[in-house]
């Protein structure tokens, strides 16, 4: 508070959530790199292993790193809003980075063999969700971390913006289930149907893929559990709101 007091208690409930989430996180992490390690001979660049980059990174990105970036606002509840911000658009920027390298990987890999792009269901939900979360960051970044968008247009936008970012993140466990899925039918299809090891732990990494997607989406659901708005913060936003909207055209209340 302003007046140096401490700041109120978070919710009961949200860190034991916000915990259950980070080892869930982490051992999808160790479940991935087990089956990768065990099974599928580990991970190489320029290599017959480059292709298993692939689902290393984007389960590090697109899931686990970006489900950390959502719940960064209930996290870090009384902290600076803009400090919160940028921690939000940079764990949001490397898992794009991170993604990329999962993508140059599977491309490569395809190259290299002679196998054909951009067929399977699959890679198609998979491109496409990462090329709208690039937009999604972009967007993000131009109407919330740098100055220009007017008052009425960011509150027009933040609706938008909190709906594509849960949207991309169910996106993204259903694209990483989809490319489970098809990496055991074309690996192992012949034994998949007996309950062969590989096969389970793949599928238990699927379970604790929509286990984190979960918690992660009842953490930000919970109305309650959203970040009150510090009372500078309120102030600053109505500075900021009577400077842009008396600037604009029909900007008056």
């Amino acid at each position: 508070a302003m007046d140096g007091a401490p700041p109120p208690p978070s919710p009961a409930g949200v860190s034991a959530y916000v915990a259950v989430s980070q080892l869930l996180g982490l051992t999808l992490l160790a479940t991935t790199g087990a089956w990768l390690g065990r099974y599928r001979g580990g991970v190489g660049w320029h290599s017959p292993l480059q292709f298993n980059a692939h689902p290393l990174c984007m389960v590090l990105a697109m899931v686990f790193l970006q489900g950390d970036a959502l719940l960064v606002y209930r996290v870090f509840r009384h902290e600076a809003k803009r400090s919160t911000k940028a921690l939000h658009a940079l764990l949001h920027g490397l898992a794009l980075l991170i993604a990329l390298v999962g993508i140059i990987a599977v491309f490569e890999s395809h190259r290299a063999k002679g196998i054909p792009d951009m067929y399977s269901l699959h890679s198609w939900c998979g491109m496409a969700t990462f090329v709208l979360y690039l937009l999604q960051w972009l967007l993000g970044c131009g109407f919330f971390l740098f100055p220009g968008a007017s008052f009425s247009l960011r509150g027009w936008y933040k609706p938008q913006h909190i709906f594509f970012g849960i949207t991309l993140f169910i996106l993204s466990i259903t694209s990483c289930l989809l490319g489970i899925t098809e990496m055991l039918l074309f690996k192992i299809s012949d034994s998949y149907s007996h309950f062969v090891p590989e096969g389970i732990l793949a599928n238990t990494l699927g379970v604790l893929l929509v286990a984190f997607g979960l918690v992660v989406g009842y953490v930000l659901t919970r109305e309650e559990w959203k970040r009150p708005p510090l009372a500078e913060e309120l102030a600053l936003s109505m500075d900021f709101k009577t400077l842009t909207e008396g600037e604009s055209p029909g900007g008056g209340s």
